[in-house]
């Protein structure tokens, strides 16, 4: 039986030869598509008497190279909206797939398994030996008794590469066999005066030049990547650094030279540069001091450093490194014990505050990073706080981790009870533990 040719069988017949000619990146002529499409119909079962197909031929805005090249860009539109669409669709089921990883292991863990990953610890906290210089049966006993999330070595521990490479190897293996994850294996290594390692008379590696110093993001990227380099090498893979302080009082000598400067963006750019730099050779950043001990009076190593600033005048310049955090990936930030009276009322160190952590850090800067303390056996947290006050006040004020506590049992200990009877809620230990283990498996697996 013979059918009339109309518009539609005619349009769907253009259009297959130029998605045709899409697919195989041939350049067409109007000519040439009247012709194709003539074939087509001369050898289909198609009565043409009613519509010619040559008056389609003629037609310029029908089949014109500019109507063509639409018709090419919509096809290619949508087929690549269709790639993104499964690109997505598949990424979204990778994040969904390494959530249900993080969230099956978390929930396999016990209160006590939970509670030791919030802590990071020297060596000898851990062992309650005098000075580690190596890992044996001792790391491995207290492994087992007092699972923490990380280790923070000291110039003291690192007597040269070797024996350096060998203590923390031998320190990461323990932990996979009896942890099952890898530890965050930590130190102090800004570059200038703040070093375990450059200076240390074990190592050949010159120390930087001060943060202060720094000529460019470019020189404070450099610096960050030499130092991520050899962290890497030895098998640490946290540095607590770069430092974001903003130093904005003259009188501060607790940060001084450690801060790229009084220029908030210019601090910025470089913290954001030296960071950057570490993570290229696989080592995780820290900025440091949140909220900006640059501003304070004082020393927190010693005892009471505060500032009288507002809230509004921090997000002029200290808070300004920090704001970047979150879209610039950075891994931790670490909350100072400085307090800031005009903001919280009292003399609460920023470390257990909630208002300065949840509040200000977490919800209204958006970070959603590891948050953890310095470290809890300074005298501005010693001076005031018992141990076990101290780490349930920064647990409850949103910290992750918690840094050298003065006891680790106390401070375990004092946790447990807490999770126990319900005075902190259980769920701020799963999410702080999450956001631990997700980040240990998401930079170096699991086994």
């Amino acid at each position: 039986m013979r059918v009339k040719v109309t518009m539609l069988v005619i349009s769907i017949i253009l259009a297959l030869i130029l998605i045709t000619a899409a697919v195989k990146n041939t350049k067409i002529t109007p000519e040439k598509v009247a012709n194709d499409v003539y074939e087509a119909v001369e050898e289909s079962d198609i009565d043409t008497s009613v519509t010619e197909v040559s008056d389609i031929a003629e037609t310029e805005d029908v089949i014109s190279g500019e109507n063509t090249d639409e018709t090419l860009d919509e096809t290619t539109d949508e087929t690549l909206d269709e790639t993104t669409d499964e690109t997505t669709d598949e990424t979204t089921s990778q994040d969904d797939l390494f959530e249900k990883k993080v969230d099956d292991y978390v929930s396999n863990m016990t209160l006590e398994e939970k509670v030791y990953q919030l802590f990071v610890v020297a060596p000898e906290q851990l062992t309650g030996t005098e000075t580690v210089t190596a890992a044996g049966e001792k790391t491995r006993e207290c492994l087992q008794n007092y699972p923490v999330g990380g280790i923070i070595y000291f110039s003291n521990n690192l007597k040269n590469p070797s024996q350096t490479k060998d203590l923390l190897s031998e320190t990461q293996k323990i932990a996979m066999e009896t942890e099952g994850i890898p530890l965050f294996l930590c130190v102090d290594e800004e570059g200038g005066r703040v070093t375990r390692i450059a200076g240390n008379s074990g190592f050949d590696i010159k120390k930087s030049k001060p943060m202060s110093k720094m000529e460019s993001a470019d020189d404070a990227y450099e610096t960050g990547r030499i130092i991520g380099d050899y962290l890497s090498e030895l098998g640490f893979n946290v540095d607590f650094a770069p430092d974001a302080d903003v130093l904005t009082n003259p009188q501060n000598t607790v940060i001084g030279n450690r801060s790229f400067g009084s220029d908030p963006e210019y601090v910025k750019e470089c913290a954001l540069g030296y960071a950057k730099g570490l993570n290229e050779k696989g080592v995780l950043s820290t900025f440091k001091h949140f909220p900006g001990h640059g501003a304070t009076a004082g020393d927190s190593h010693q005892g009471f450093a505060y500032t009288d600033k507002t809230i509004d005048e921090l997000k002029e310049a200290e808070l300004v490194p920090f704001m970047s955090a979150q879209s610039a990936g950075i891994d931790m930030i670490m909350v100072a014990h400085m307090s800031v009276p005009s903001i919280e009322g009292d003399n609460t160190p920023c470390s257990l505050s909630y208002h300065m952590i949840t509040e200000v850090l977490r919800e209204e800067l958006g970070y959603e990073g590891i948050i953890i303390t310095d470290a809890m056996n300074m005298g501005a947290i010693t001076s005031s706080y018992s141990c076990d006050k101290a780490v349930i006040m920064a647990v409850k004020a949103g910290a992750d981790l918690i840094l050298c506590p003065s006891d680790l049992e106390t401070a375990g200990s004092a946790l447990i009870n807490a999770f126990q009877t319900g005075e902190i809620d259980e769920e701020i230990l799963d999410n702080a533990v999450r956001r631990i283990v997700a980040k240990k498996m998401s930079s170096w697996g699991r086994g």
